[in-house]
């Protein structure tokens, strides 16, 4: 048996990362930031207008994350086909999910559950629940908490004081924002469930960014397995499901303007174009600094929510918004971005 060569999929593999190649790696990791932070407010905002039931959505969160899934997979699993296709072709590589998935099925099962199923169906959850200024502080200000310490279990990142001070204030505006929901519950308020739901998602989204780092996953392989894995094991259940009429879903009479718009930003946006640069960004900073990068996310998701969807910015939540953003503030100059890792693959793919 011949020795694999050393193959590295974080270089020019695909043709996403060519297009960047004349950039530098400072570059375009900070034009992704950019990138993955515009669709991240725009993803708290058009998903509370669409999950609160309030606002009279024609579609609830299982139906958002059955747009998502189905939207993204139409665009990337025509890209995984080709990619693992042309992977076999030069004998390199692994593949699982039918062919679709250009990673081997350990990972695709693991980032796909993490960051493709179970993050959408928490996230979109939350919103029927809570307000987008809950989301803006629980769901990219827990994300620092949750990295950081799954980085320093499994990664062995260490945490500094710096990003000890960071993660403090962190807890504060999180402790801030969910208690006082957590209180009116006594009160018969349901908001607390949301913001529950905002963290557990973002726990998900964690684990998923950690495990990206853990196996050095290229952008665009990562998010394409995460497409194939939540298309082929949510899509077709839940659509039997709404055919034969057994959940409540509302997806096959909603307007189709809604369905597409919601197809197009939540699986086209959400998922191929942000998943390719929040990947991107944990390539060059790292999970723990490309997630406190975000910092701006909830001040301005939580302004977009004031002015567009007409919420109340309330006292506690004011405060939190400012702790949160400071703590992450904290995390972004707690240290140099580590060094890129390298994966070598196995010459011989593995079909299923």
């Amino acid at each position: 048996m011949s020795i694999a060569p050393v193959y590295n999929p974080c270089a020019t593999d695909n043709p996403a990362m060519r297009l960047f190649k004349p950039l530098s790696a400072q570059a375009i990791g900070v034009a992704a930031a950019l990138v993955t932070i515009l669709i991240w407010t725009s993803f708290i905002v058009i998903a509370r207008a669409t999950a609160d039931p309030s606002r009279g959505g024609a579609l609830n969160p299982f139906d958002i994350a059955f747009a998502r899934l189905l939207g993204a997979g139409m665009v990337l699993l025509p890209v995984g086909w080709w990619m693992v296709r042309r992977d076999r072709a030069r004998n390199r590589g692994a593949s699982s999910m039918f062919g679709f998935s250009p990673l081997p099925l350990k990972q695709t099962v693991v980032v796909g559950f993490f960051g493709g199923l179970l993050y959408a169906v928490l996230a979109y959850s939350g919103f029927v629940y809570a307000p987008a200024g809950h989301a803006a502080v629980l769901m990219p200000g827990s994300l620092p908490l949750w990295t950081t310490i799954l980085a320093a279990l499994f990664l062995g990142n260490r945490i500094t004081l710096v990003r000890a001070v960071g993660l403090a204030l962190i807890v504060a505006g999180d402790v801030l924002v969910g208690g006082s929901s957590l209180l009116g519950a006594f009160d018969g308020g349901e908001v607390w469930k949301g913001d529950i739901l905002f963290m557990a998602a973002a726990l998900c989204w964690a684990c998923y960014s950690v495990l990206a780092r853990h196996y050095a996953l290229d952008a665009v392989r990562a998010t394409v397995a995460i497409t194939v894995f939540g298309f082929f094991m949510y899509v077709p259940v839940y659509g039997i499901l709404l055919w034969q009429e057994l959940v409540p879903g509302r997806f096959l009479q909603a307007p189709v303007g809604q369905v597409l718009f919601q197809m197009t930003f939540q699986g086209l946006g959400s998922v191929a174009i942000a998943g390719v640069t929040f990947t991107r960004m944990i390539q060059h900073f790292g999970p723990v600094r490309s997630t406190m990068m975000t910092s701006v996310v909830p001040g301005l998701a939580a302004i977009s929510a004031v002015l567009i969807l007409d919420e109340p910015l309330h006292w506690n939540l004011a405060i939190g918004l400012a702790l949160v953003t400071l703590g992450i503030g904290f995390g972004v100059r707690a240290g140099p971005a580590p060094v890129p890792l390298r994966v070598t693959l196995p010459v011989s793919p593995t079909r299923s």
